[in-house]
């Protein structure tokens, strides 16, 4: 039985935009001024962010029929998502001025891409614009939150322990292990999100993909299947991605120098 969506979020009126133009202008607004109370930082990045999450969104949704119509600009649209992704999380966790940020295109490109490709020509996912498209967006996200989240953490440790890595140094072992030796836990923190989301999912939240299915007229079954199947597979993008983004940080290609 399809669900009816009517209630979910109205934009037919005028009135209904302006309504949600106020809630969102609202809410926006309250995590900002919570941001600044806080000492959290970031205040005036939760405007721009929702600022340009309006824009995209607004961009996105013109322009997502045709893409959708065509496999190259189906393509194309996967190859933006990749090199945004990429760019961002690279810019997160380089040091700012340098252009190690180039090299986040390898943990998102070796995260994403692979498990996608299993996804896909196993027959998991239908080789079909709607279904790719959705498919490489939550992977190439995943695999952006796993770069960034790792590659910061591995960063930081390697500021604050260095002490630790010159001992282990002092004991022979080469640059890139001392590394390894002093990070390789940090990095592994990035997992815990995917890993928290997977073991209380249905518990604890009802993520996009099952209430997406749901609302799209699927049965609880199938839209517990593919759920599923974005979930574990997002297990294997973030553990990819981690594992590359701490191999390069430990060879300095990301964390720099590991003078504080």
């Amino acid at each position: 039985m399809r669900i009816p969506t009517q209630g979910l979020v109205s934009v037919d009126t005028t009135a209904d935009l302006v309504r949600l133009g106020l809630v969102l202008a609202v809410l926006v607004a309250l995590a900002a001024a919570v941001s600044r109370l806080a000492g959290l930082g970031y205040s005036r990045a939760q405007v721009t962010a929702a600022l340009r999450a309006t824009l995209q969104l607004a961009l996105v949704g013109s322009v997502i029929a045709a893409v959708l119509d065509s496999w190259w600009l189906t393509a194309g649209f996967a190859a933006l998502m990749l090199a945004v992704a990429s760019v961002t999380a690279g810019r997160r966790v380089a040091p700012p001025g340098s252009r190690g940020w180039i090299w986040g295109f390898v943990p998102i490109c070796a995260g994403a891409l692979p498990t996608a490709t299993i996804l896909l020509a196993t027959g998991v996912v239908p080789l079909v614009p709607i279904a790719v498209v959705p498919v490489v967006g939550i992977l190439v996200g995943g695999a952006m939150t796993a770069t960034t989240l790792s590659g910061r953490r591995v960063a930081d440790a390697l500021r604050s322990r260095h002490g630790e890595v010159e001992a282990a140094l002092s004991l022979g072992l080469l640059d890139r292990d001392a590394r390894l030796l002093v990070s390789r836990s940090d990095a592994g923190l990035a997992l815990v999100p995917g890993l928290d989301q997977t073991r209380t999912v249905g518990l604890v939240t009802l993520p996009g993909a099952f209430v997406g299915m749901l609302l799209g007229g699927a049965t609880p079954l199938q839209a517990a299947a593919v759920q599923l199947v974005v979930l574990v597979a997002l297990l294997l993008v973030a553990v990819v991605a981690t594992a590359i983004t701490l191999e390069l940080s430990a060879r300095g290609t990301f964390a720099g120098p590991t003078q504080p």
